[in-house]
């Protein structure tokens, strides 16, 4: 497999946005009320909600870093690379890693925009989460429609006005939008009630991916407040498996067949255990518990019909390949993430797939994106230039490594250990 001859399209990565981001979206009349960057004392940069922090960079962009000059405490914008906040700089690093397109969540927000959801004013924030969507889409995507799928946010919060957003989205060319991985996590109802039946339909009208991005519900593994933070990082994906639990057994499948849900972030090797588990489940216990599953199927089908997985490089899912769909399986890159492999991912893919079929790296790779999100790059960009090779010729003078900010020291440590303690209480 020629690394040079592959066309990447990612289905998970993520931008630390600008500050002027709301310049341009906000009416006047909610101006003074926008989200803000605001320099601590420390130095540090922050943004605000109100009142409220949003999320920190840290581990979020350190993209073209030695592992060594990892943060996790709170970055400023001049200690990451410029791809992490500039649209041109971002189309550049993908060039350099011989990317064609991303499908981009928020950061600072939470990655269901957790923080514009929980503002007191719900008026203010459907104002604020509106503003961010148009940004999102007719900025930063439209700029470069062709390297773009865009990803929208919802006001959870009311699910009426969620499904009117959906349709607005859709009406824009947008077809993802992030969910919750645990909406019941964020103190909304429960995915097993049917408050979500309105925006169900109109995800399922407009063809509508719903996006449930690992750490969605502001919960994180249930392990020891003291646990290592590498068994936290390790376990990073147990968040995943509980959404993938529940969707399995969730009732609406029967009122909306046509609905899609991406389980994002969460790889895809222990996918398949728990695909036989629950059917082992169904097969033992269904004499008593009742459920019913579309057409007569049983758990796995409902996964293999409706859920959309993705990895970075992950060799155990790729050996156990045909235990999934390979039309819902896709390739994410994370970046400017820790985990990424920036820049190297059609090296490390080349290997990774090594295993399959043409036809099936064509599919993870970029097909089903394309698919999946109603997003056709080849109809503005010849497919020949769209290759790994192709596209890292477009900037050749990208420096992939990042040459600022600082090494990691004891303040990274202390501030993982204050923040993960934070999630494991709330998780209880």
């Amino acid at each position: 497999m020629n690394p040079d001859e592959m066309i990447l399209i990612s289905v998970d990565d993520h931008i630390a946005e600008p500050a002027d981001m709301f310049e341009r979206h906000v009416p006047a009349k909610y101006r003074d009320l926008a989200p803000r960057v605001v320099t601590e004392d420390d130095g540090r940069e922050q943004w605000y909600y109100g009142q409220l922090k949003g999320r920190n960079l840290g581990l979020n962009a350190v993209a073209g870093k030695p592992r060594e000059m990892y943060n996790v405490d709170v970055l400023r914008y001049d200690e990451m690379r410029p791809g992490c906040y500039d649209v041109h700089e971002r189309v550049r690093d993908m060039d350099a890693g011989g990317q064609l397109a991303g499908l981009n969540f928020p950061n600072w927000t939470g990655f269901s925009g957790q923080v514009l959801n929980q503002g007191p004013d719900r008026e203010v924030n459907l104002v604020m989460i509106r503003a961010y969507n148009d940004w999102h889409v007719d900025e930063w995507c439209g700029t470069y429609p062709d390297r773009f799928i865009p990803c929208g946010i919802l006001p959870l919060f009311d699910v009426e006005e969620a499904a009117r957003e959906l349709r607005r989205l859709a009406d824009k060319g947008c077809h993802a939008v992030t969910y919750s991985e645990n909406p019941e996590a964020l103190g909304l109802p429960s995915i097993h009630t049917d408050y979500w039946d309105p925006l169900f339909a109109a995800a399922c009208d407009v063809g509508t991916v719903l996006c449930c991005h690992l750490g969605s519900s502001s919960r994180s593994a249930m392990l020891s407040p003291d646990a290592p933070a590498s068994s936290r990082m390790t376990m990073s994906s147990t968040m995943s498996m509980w959404t993938l639990g529940e969707l399995m057994w969730a009732d609406f499948w029967n009122r909306f067949p046509d609905l899609t849900i991406s389980i994002t972030e969460g790889d895809v090797g222990w996918i398949p255990y728990f695909l036989w588990r629950a059917e082992h489940v169904h097969d033992r216990h269904s004499g008593w518990t009742k459920h019913e599953f579309p057409q007569g199927g049983g758990p796995s089908d409902v996964f293999k019909r409706h859920m959309v997985c993705c990895f970075i490089s992950d060799p155990i899912g790729v050996k156990l390949i045909d235990e999934l769909n390979d039309d819902m399986v896709c390739w994410e890159s994370d970046y400017p993430h820790s985990d990424s492999n920036w820049p190297n991912a059609p090296e490390d893919l080349a290997e990774v797939l090594a295993p399959l079929t043409d036809e099936q790296v064509a599919k993870i790779t970029h097909r089903n994106a394309m698919r999946l999100f109603q997003f056709d790059p080849f109809a503005t960009r010849p497919q020949e230039r769209c290759t790994a090779a192709a596209l890292r010729a477009e900037s050749p003078d990208v420096d992939t490594v990042t040459r600022v900010g600082r090494e990691a020291d004891e303040r990274d440590l202390e501030f993982w250990n204050r923040i993960a303690g934070g999630a494991a209480a709330r998780a209880k």
